[in-house]
């Protein structure tokens, strides 16, 4: 392990280039501990200070992930969303049983809470208006990997199980068809990449700095009206969007019409 002084690249940048290199080779695999940060900067003959900001940087990629008062480790994750909020629905209108072998939901709470815009504007209703919230946070056995929630309207929910604090064992909209009475017929979903706020930084063990994924997922009724707003965020170094579709094969170039003359 070596940098060179006369490189143009910062010694911290060829520190990190170099241990991603041997994550990659499998010297350290997914769940190991990397040798501690003094031990790093012995080796490259640097200091600690220089090995740290090598760490950070591949912390933010999501190569690495640090376990206050354990160490470094090598992350064991990198969660593959295939085709967005469609998974959720499935080949059958149910759970992906691939999904739901590697993550586990975790529902955290649900009641009433003001609508934060993204919510409010979706809904056609003031920012801050109370909704029903139903938020939770998705593991896998190593790290929080999503936090997210799914709001309604009160008036569709008023009585009903959506309001209960628990687990249907079954997707959330096939709950939400029945206790409403109106079904899912069309979504849109937005995704944008921002900097986390300071509760989802610390729900997903990630630097400030590191950037998420937020996804926004509005449900419509064959009104064109939401029955449920939904939102979710993950650590953007972390995740891959992945999304398979057919390509349309070229149509035949149409006959010309007879009666045409062409000069």
């Amino acid at each position: 392990m070596q940098i060179n002084p006369g490189a143009a690249e910062f010694p911290h940048r060829q520190i990190a280039a170099q241990l991603k290199a041997q994550v990659r080779r499998g010297d350290w695999g997914p769940g190991e501990r990397l040798p501690s940060i003094p031990a790093i900067a012995e080796m490259f003959g640097v200091a600690k200070q220089t090995v740290q900001r090598a760490v950070d940087q591949l912390r933010v990629e999501g190569i690495l992930i640090t376990k206050p008062g354990s160490g470094t480790y090598v992350r064991g994750t990198r969660r593959r969303l295939n085709r967005l909020s469609r998974g959720r629905y499935g080949g059958f209108r149910g759970y992906h049983t691939d999904l739901a072998a590697r993550y586990r939901q975790q529902l955290v709470s649900v009641g009433r809470a003001p609508a934060p815009p993204e919510v409010a504007d979706a809904f056609g209703v003031a920012d801050g208006t109370e909704l029903l919230c139903r938020r939770h946070l998705v593991r896998t056995e190593d790290s929080p990997v999503e936090v997210g929630a799914s709001w309604f309207l009160p008036a569709d929910t008023a009585g009903t199980s959506l309001e209960r604090a628990e687990a249907f064992g079954r997707p959330l909209y096939q709950e939400a068809e029945e206790a409403t009475g109106r079904r899912y017929v069309t979504a849109t979903d937005t995704i944008s990449a921002r900097q986390p706020s300071r509760e989802e930084a610390e729900i997903l063990q990630i630097r400030p700095d590191t950037p998420v994924l937020h996804l926004l997922h509005v449900a419509y009724d064959a009104q064109r009206k939401p029955i449920e707003v939904a939102h979710a965020t993950w650590p953007g170094p972390m995740t891959t969007l992945t999304e398979e579709y057919r390509i349309p094969a070229p149509q035949a170039e149409p006959d010309p019409d007879p009666g045409l003359v062409l000069g």
